[in-house]
């Protein structure tokens, strides 16, 4: 939901309680918690979810900076929180996910929600964590990938991938980053809101496996093989 994240040491976390139902202290929710690329439609989810209890949660009580510039500090750090917590887990969408993938507080963090009723929901490349921490071993999902991704990492099972932008199955929810207002929707359905009609002009149109089908060229390829050497050595 809110895409692009420099860091990637971010996991959006929400419950369904009402904001009167907490004491000042505890129902300080902050807007800039929400950033959305494109365009301002998707402030309609923030305006709807502001009566909620919302947490930030970070690797580190620190100052985070989005690859679109945005400054986010964490309510809490991974090491306070629990899955078992919150009624949703909202990961934003992330460019390159090495970071995340190789932070092992977020990965041990997301395994907790494994055979939870915990709604997990996550966008763009940051379904590549949820492989990881054994989320999607049985279930459908979509993610905004190179394809090369799956060969090189043995966690991410092809025969689950599906070419569409956005895939709901169980209690995972996965989209590619262009389908973010259909991502919003279906996390606002899910958490009892009324959604209906063209909430924030959903995209209509169908795509094929191909226009869904994404690779690097040679030297972008090679470019992140390099990278990811560098993260399994450290």
């Amino acid at each position: 939901m809110i895409e692009y994240l420099k860091s990637y040491k971010y996991v959006y976390v929400l419950d369904r309680k009402r904001v009167d139902e907490y004491n000042e202290e505890d129902c300080s929710i902050n807007i800039s918690l929400f950033f959305f690329t494109g365009n301002n439609h998707p402030y309609i989810l923030l305006n709807t979810l502001v009566w909620r209890k919302i947490d930030v949660l970070g690797s580190e009580m620190k100052l985070y900076e989005s690859e679109d510039g945005f400054f986010i500090m964490p309510t809490k750090t991974l090491n306070d929180a629990s899955v078992l917590d919150y009624k949703c887990v909202i990961l934003p969408g992330i460019i390159n996910p090495l970071p995340a993938l190789y932070d092992e507080k977020i990965i041990t963090f997301l395994k907790q929600a494994k055979d939870t009723n915990v709604l997990i929901v996550a966008i763009s490349a940051a379904p590549l964590l949820l492989a990881k921490a054994g989320l999607l071993d049985d279930v459908k999902f979509t993610a905004g990938f190179f394809m090369q991704m799956i060969d090189v990492f043995p966690f991410i099972h092809r025969e689950n991938f599906v070419h569409q932008p956005l895939v709901e199955e169980k209690r995972i929810i996965t989209a590619i980053g262009f389908a973010f207002r259909e991502f919003a929707m279906a996390v606002l359905k899910r958490l009892g809101y009324d959604v209906q009609g063209k909430f924030m002009w959903p995209v209509e149109k169908t795509y094929s496996e191909e226009e869904l089908t994404f690779y690097w060229n040679d030297s972008d390829y090679q470019e992140f093989l390099k990278e990811l050497e560098a993260y399994k050595k450290d």
